[in-house]
């Protein structure tokens, strides 16, 4: 499975580089030393032992033994050495600090391909912390959260002031959803009502909902429909075979 490098800052939550590559780049001497020592005793030991697992203790050490820059990333190599399943995941989650749940959060989409993890990103989005709500925002919730909390979702960023760019996927879900369209207006005009400026980022995304263009009729006399999706018989979807780039 690859993983991706967290990117620091709005509208980039992942950058197709290999996330231990980015820290053996920039973690050198005792804190390179023990994030090789920590990735191998998750590989080796990934279930728990005791009341906590080794490296679930290592996950708590991150920051302090590589930096709060470098923190989320380790902790999101340590928890995919450690091959964390949804209930490793939720329980570090529940036990750990924001800092923890952060790394939970962005972890997410490499560890649980189904939904059953879902909880966490519903925990995080019932929050005031503006870090997990952006976190929680990322490819996971993008690809399970239902359109109901995903539109409630979309209104939180933009009552607490988390840029939209944060929203993983939200040039595709928006598009055509008269709901969500709805929704911003309504809270534009309660906004203005009370004498309250509207976030720019509301006009931003309120764009993204008109429904997309319609297809250009055709002009060479045929209506499109010869018996396949594609033009070569196949069913049209060029360069998705099921596997990660």
């Amino acid at each position: 499975m690859r993983i991706f490098f967290l990117s620091p800052g709005p509208g980039n939550w992942y950058k197709k580089q290999d996330l231990r590559r980015h820290l053996n780049a920039h973690l050198t001497g005792a804190a390179h030393t023990w994030l090789v020592q920590a990735l191998d005793e998750a590989a080796r030991h990934p279930g728990t032992h005791g009341p906590i697992s080794a490296w679930e203790l290592r996950l708590a050490e991150a920051g302090r033994r590589c930096g709060t820059e470098h923190a989320d990333a380790v902790r999101v190599v340590i928890l995919h050495a450690a091959r964390a399943d949804t209930d490793a995941v939720t329980r570090v989650y529940r036990q750990g600090t924001a800092d923890e749940r952060r790394a939970v959060l962005h972890a997410l989409p490499h560890l649980v391909p189904g939904p059953e993890a879902l909880h966490l990103v519903e925990d995080a989005l019932r929050t005031n912390d503006t870090r997990l709500v952006a976190a929680a925002l990322g490819p996971y919730a993008a690809r399970h959260l239902a359109p109901h909390p995903w539109r409630h979702a979309v209104l939180k960023c933009l009552f607490t002031g988390v840029r939209v760019d944060e929203v993983a996927d939200l040039t595709r879900r928006a598009p055509g959803d008269t709901e969500l369209a709805r929704m911003l207006r309504a809270f534009a005009e309660e906004r203005t009502a009370a004498g309250r400026p509207v976030p720019e980022d509301l006009y931003r995304v309120l764009d993204l909902t008109a429904p997309p263009p319609a297809a250009e009729p055709r002009t060479d006399g045929t209506d499109g429909t010869d018996g396949t999706d594609g033009i070569d018989g196949t069913d049209g979807i060029d360069g998705i075979d099921g596997k990660e780039s």
